[in-house]
């Protein structure tokens, strides 16, 4: 069995840890690390919708953002650019994506929800570790809504988690870190549900082309890990979504 760097087997996760009413302020929250990644997520409610909204429905939606010193050098922050860097916006994307994939937008009725992912410390796998930290402060949100009699029932329908898996040195390995992600000759992300069904999948070949083959073999990996990311939310929920 192929050992790295950090000691896990090719198809392990690192460990991860859910802490759930992080910020006292936000509807739902909570601070996610996987590894060495640390991401915030909250959760916000507010009694609107967009304009291309149907009447009635509701909305879910992300904003995804890393601390300056989130890495291992200063980044500046988005807004002393005046605009929001092209990754940054393609990652919220994906969070609002994958999370409103979680919810009956019916049953939510007119009300949006707002999931701040703010990455406190970068390792690899921040885009995915902030959707399965934000379906947790999401879910928590809903719950609320639901103990204020706003909601009569939750309108969440499934959970929704994510990781990464690539190739390095040729070898096939689940939930990569910076140091692994760096040097991947592939890299995909699977964003998933509790029933084993594919939300997105992001795959690249960054150092060469890969087969698909290969590629069913990342989803494999990830399909494992997403057993255990679905654990660790049910956990930090007490046992239900």
């Amino acid at each position: 069995m192929q050992i790295r760097e950090d000691g896990r087997a090719f198809d392990e996760l690192r460990p991860i840890s859910i802490t759930t009413d992080f910020v006292r302020f936000a509807e739902g929250s909570c601070l996610i690390q996987c590894g060495n990644t640390m991401v915030l997520c909250c959760a916000s409610v507010e009694d609107k919708t967009p304009l291309h909204v149907p009447n009635g429905q509701g909305w879910v939606t992300a904003e995804y953002a890393m601390l300056p010193r989130a890495n291992r050098q200063r980044e500046r922050r988005d807004v002393s650019k005046l605009k929001l860097s092209p990754r940054s916006a393609e990652i919220q994307r994906l969070i609002g994506r994958s999370l409103r994939a979680a919810v009956d937008l019916n049953r939510l009725g007119e009300h949006t929800i707002t999931i701040d992912c703010d990455v406190l410390q970068g390792d690899g796998g921040t885009r995915t570790a902030s959707v399965t930290g934000g379906f947790v402060a999401l879910a928590l949100a809903c719950r609320k809504l639901v103990a204020e009699g706003v909601l009569g029932s939750s309108p969440i329908r499934r959970a929704v988690t994510g990781v990464s898996a690539g190739i390095v040195d040729d070898t096939a390995l689940l939930d990569l870190a910076y140091r692994e992600d760096s040097r991947a000759q592939v890299d995909l992300n699977c964003i998933m549900t509790d029933q084993g069904e594919l939300i997105e999948l992001q795959g690249t070949g960054e150092g060469r082309p890969f087969t698909p083959a290969e590629q069913e073999e990342l989803v494999r990996l990830c399909l494992q890990g997403g057993k255990g990311l679905l654990e660790a939310q049910k956990k930090a929920l007490g046992g239900t979504f």
